[in-house]
């Protein structure tokens, strides 16, 4: 009896000791969000709304052959632009960096919105689509307005710039050829495993 007291003492410390004890972040990851005015968006996504930024919309241009006009004029001197191409990148830029701001505002007054009908304690299903509709509508005119600049910004490229833009961005498939302007030389190839 004693020593099957004993096996069921180890046992049940065991289970004690050996369970995780749940932290506070496992129960509350979005504990701080609650004071953000807008809960959808950081301070850092209001800002890049704000200021007409990619807010990382143009990725699968960017990431598959088709420069952005920001990084183009960016690398223009690396890339070798003509005057030609330098005025026309730079027209799409601008253009885009007020359609941007605009169409960022919209979002952000929609989430805004949002946010409020959802603090009022009145929403209906019905609103609440409408509200995310329109949401979802500036979402995707954002999308659109930073994806086709890069549509834009490839026709006035030649190939080979195309190409050097894709190595100086660190695209090319031996990130050791070139290191992206910005970046620390020593440490994007010790990153990338390049051999000295």
């Amino acid at each position: 009896m004693e020593h099957t007291m004993k096996i069921k003492s180890i046992l049940i410390a065991a289970l004690v000791l050996g369970t995780p004890v749940a932290s506070d972040t496992d129960h509350q990851p979005y504990k701080g969000l609650e004071t953000r005015d807008i809960s959808s968006f950081s301070q850092e996504d209001l800002e890049a709304l704000q200021s007409g930024s990619g807010w990382g919309l143009a990725l699968p241009a960017e990431l598959n052959g088709y420069p952005g006009p920001a990084h183009v004029l960016e690398l223009s001197e690396e890339l070798g632009l003509s005057d030609q191409q330098l005025a026309d990148v730079q027209a799409i830029f601008d253009a885009m960096k007020i359609d941007a701001i605009a169409t960022g505002n919209d979002l952000i007054e929609a989430e805004q919105k949002l946010d409020q009908s959802f603090r009022s304690n009145s929403l209906t299903a019905n609103a609440l689509n409408d509200l995310i509709a329109n949401a979802e509508t500036a979402r995707a005119k954002l999308r659109f307005i930073h994806l086709s600049r890069h549509l834009e910004t490839k026709e006035l490229l030649t190939a080979e710039q195309i190409s050097g833009y894709s190595a100086l961005r660190g695209y090319s498939s031996d990130p050791c050829q070139s290191v992206p302007k910005g970046h620390d030389t020593e440490m994007w190839r010790r990153h990338n495993g390049c051999s000295d």
